[in-house]
């Protein structure tokens, strides 16, 4: 079950086939368990995939064009609201496409979008296809779980952009992050419930979610990144938290890089401070509300172009001016931060915690989503409404994970030793649906 920014609850199953159309399925939910559907969207379209994205690494740049999106409420209630937003949020030709007073039909398709029309009435689902237009598909072979059977099995994820944290931004924002992977339907990590399940649904039959029991927030710990991190604005990072539940201190490792498999290292950050004791989000079901202050931090630089940056930098605003060298950590509290690298001290941010466990019983955390815009939550009206890729509780991570999980180093490899980003168009076509679906 998937956690948008607003937020918004849904899961997604997407097909691509051969002649480079493609058929979407969104099935959007009232509960961050996706057990109680709301509406679910089918959107129709044709993607190109052009070239080697030069903002993001490792990304591959697509266009794509809607042919029609249509929608099918699961309540007379989500009739109801959205009916109400478009009446608010559109133009005249978009409001008599559900009537004042209808009653929900069951199983009714309403079309919002349609290429041969020119109709487009989904600006009022704050929807777009923006994701679309980066894509990463990336491969790497899973340990079998099985103890009597050895070897491996092939994993493949499909990564599609971003989605704006800002509702009023995501309509024209052009991703340069990523969502959390979609799994492919014939090569998938295992054990996968949710998988199937969703994998067989379709816009009258949207997905029910097996239910699973709410944890109590347990920080107390050491969790780190299962992979390497896309962030947008070109940030490539993994992270290392440890948490002090008897007296609420912290502390952190976030190792930057510059290339999309954490190989290249370019400065890492230790940040350490204090948090409060959490309560339940008002906002976001199952989330917890904290606060978190930062009162200590320390760089250090990993590459020539850092070192170069922080010794230009302003003499008094990220430690000792000209002092830098690759490799040294420098402590940046007595300049109250890092002006060059937009570290600011003390600071305090409002976040919001989740922790989960994973199919294999692994304690898994979400931390915030950081804004796209490259700001701080630092008030609590910027206080996330989604979540960052899992951490995984160290004492957790298993054997399988050591192959490609290093505090400083994140790099994952195939079985041949190869790295895990293959030629796009290949693997991409590996998505190819095993049922074709028609909507006519």
């Amino acid at each position: 079950c998937e956690v948008r920014p607003g937020p918004e609850f849904l899961t997604r199953s997407y097909l691509f086939y051969a002649n480079r159309l493609f058929k979407a399925l969104q099935f959007y939910y009232w509960d961050p368990s996706c057990r109680d559907p709301s509406y679910s969207l089918v959107i129709k379209g044709k993607l190109r995939l052009r070239q080697a994205s030069w903002i993001t690494r490792g990304a591959t740049e697509a266009d794509y064009h809607l042919h029609k999106v249509g929608i099918v409420f699961h309540s007379q209630k989500a009739m109801r609201e959205v009916a109400s937003w478009t009446n608010q949020t559109s133009g005249e030709g978009c409001r008599g496409f559900l009537p004042p007073g209808r009653s929900w039909a069951p199983g009714a398709l309403y079309e919002v979008l349609s290429a041969k029309t020119e109709r487009d009435c989904t600006a009022a689902l704050g929807f777009a296809m923006h994701e679309l237009s980066l894509v990463r598909v990336e491969r790497h072979f899973q340990p079998l779980l099985q103890p009597q059977h050895s070897g491996s099995q092939l994993v493949e994820e499909l990564y599609l952009g971003d989605i704006h944290t800002d509702w009023g931004e995501r309509l024209h924002y052009r991703p340069t992050g990523y969502q959390r992977p979609l799994q492919s339907a014939l090569h998938h990590v295992h054990p996968c419930p949710a998988c199937g399940i969703i994998s067989r649904a379709d816009e009258h039959h949207p997905p029910i979610l097996p239910a699973r029991a709410a944890l109590p927030m347990q920080l107390s710990g050491s969790w780190v990144s299962t992979h390497c991190e896309v962030r947008p604005a070109v940030l490539f990072l993994t992270r290392y938290f440890t948490f002090h539940g008897n007296n609420h201190t912290w502390e952190g490792h976030y190792y930057h890089y510059s290339d999309p498999l954490c190989r290249q290292p370019t400065f890492t950050i230790y940040a350490s401070g204090h948090y409060t004791q959490g309560i339940p989000s008002s906002k976001v079901r199952g989330g917890t509300e904290l606060a978190f202050k930062v009162t200590q931090a320390r760089v250090t630089p990993m590459d020539q172009v850092t070192v170069v940056m922080l010794n230009s930098s302003e003499p008094g605003s990220c430690g000792l001016a000209g002092s830098w060298s690759a490799g040294v950590e420098q402590d940046i509290t007595p300049t109250n931060g890092c002006l060059a690298l937009g570290i600011k001290l003390p600071h305090t941010e409002y976040e919001l915690f989740k922790t989960e466990h994973d199919t294999q019983e692994r304690s898994l955390l979400y931390i915030g989503e950081r804004p796209t815009d490259g700001s701080s939550p630092d008030s609590p009206d910027k206080r996330p409404t989604s979540y960052q890729a899992p951490l995984i509780q160290c004492a957790a991570a298993s054997e399988e994970f050591s192959n490609y999980i290093s505090l400083k180093y994140v790099g994952r490899k195939d079985a041949n030793g190869s790295k895990a980003l293959k030629p796009l168009p290949v693997a991409f076509l590996l998505f190819i649906a095993l049922l074709f679906l028609r909507w006519d």
